[in-house]
């Protein structure tokens, strides 16, 4: 049977009066790269927790790849890798006996081409022999995402990987994810950065107070909130009353109207001309995921795909 790689049916977790997870259900299918994207305490890094069974869900269930996180944790565990958001380490230990201790957790004695070639493509090389009290916060999470891919786990969950990093990093991060991604294991992203998410994410699920509100390929998404944005900075704050209803955002003399299409471009580019406003700036913009975050997470509307 081919199961998917992680699935959550119902998942309830309350912390005193408040749902931290209100009834999430989600399946996420091999070899996909998927973005859990939410507010802080949306719930992302609670249900992070549970899939990987370092906190019990009140009621419903969770499972890796067929094995129930609560019924066969070992297998559950082994089979998924974890970059937490916290930068937790060991202070007593070099990166690579870092790296070393951890695979041995899993029955991996000496690995060490894969610890080489994980510290290779995360640029860690060059300190492998320091000891992580040394390291920087960026280095440090590097560490974090080699500790996860270290049992070559075929379901990868990154939890704001590349919060407070260098771009440098992001951009070896990446290629190397998608790497992986590409030679079948499943990749699971939280992140603020959504320019991330768009860029690399087939499918996404956005979070609400504990509750799935959009569930569909990032395609489709973008797609809901079809047109294009002009933003203007006019020479003086009047706008003709015809162009006015279209006013997406305004800050002054600087203004943001929403078009159909193209077409319509020209037309209220002569109805400024008409009315002799000057325009000091102007750019043209498709809507991205921070439109649709803002407009979903922002509102009660509830968007969703096939799951």
């Amino acid at each position: 049977m081919n199961h998917p790689a992680i699935e959550v049916r119902d998942v309830v977790k309350r912390y005193g009066d408040v749902r931290a997870l209100d009834g999430v259900s989600l399946a996420i299918e091999q070899g996909e790269f998927f973005a859990l994207l939410g507010p802080n305490g949306a719930g992302k890094t609670t249900l992070i927790s549970i899939v990987a069974g370092l906190t019990r869900a009140d009621s419903g269930s969770a499972r890796v790849l067929g094995a129930d996180v609560r019924a066969d944790y070992r297998r559950a565990r082994r089979l998924l890798g974890v970059v937490p958001q916290e930068l937790v380490f060991d202070p007593f230990f070099t990166v690579r006996e870092t790296l070393r201790i951890q695979a041995g957790y899993f029955g991996l004695r000496r690995d060490d081409a894969w610890i080489e070639e994980i510290l290779h493509h995360l640029d860690l090389g060059a300190k492998a022999d320091t000891n992580m009290r040394a390291l920087s916060g960026g280095m440090k999470r590097r560490v974090l995402v080699a500790q996860a891919l270290v049992h070559r786990p075929p379901v990868i969950v990154l939890d704001e990987p590349t919060a407070g990093v260098d771009v440098e990093l992001r951009q070896g991060l990446w290629h190397f994810v998608r790497r992986l991604n590409r030679d079948g294991h499943t990749v699971v992203l939280t992140t603020h950065y959504l320019e991330e998410a768009e860029m690399l994410c087939k499918r996404i699920a956005m979070l609400k107070a504990g509750r799935i509100v959009a569930l569909d390929s990032t395609e489709n998404l973008l797609a809901s909130f079809s047109g294009l944005y002009l933003k203007l900075r006019l020479e003086r704050d009047e706008l003709p009353d015809r162009l006015a209803a279209r006013v997406h955002r305004r800050d002054g003399a600087r203004v943001t109207l929403k078009l159909g299409d193209y077409t319509e471009l020209e037309q209220l580019l002569h109805d400024l001309r008409e009315a002799g406003i000057a325009i000091a700036e102007l750019d043209l913009q498709q809507p991205d995921l921070e439109e649709v975050f803002m407009r979903v997470v922002g509102s009660q509307r509830a968007l969703s795909g096939t799951p």
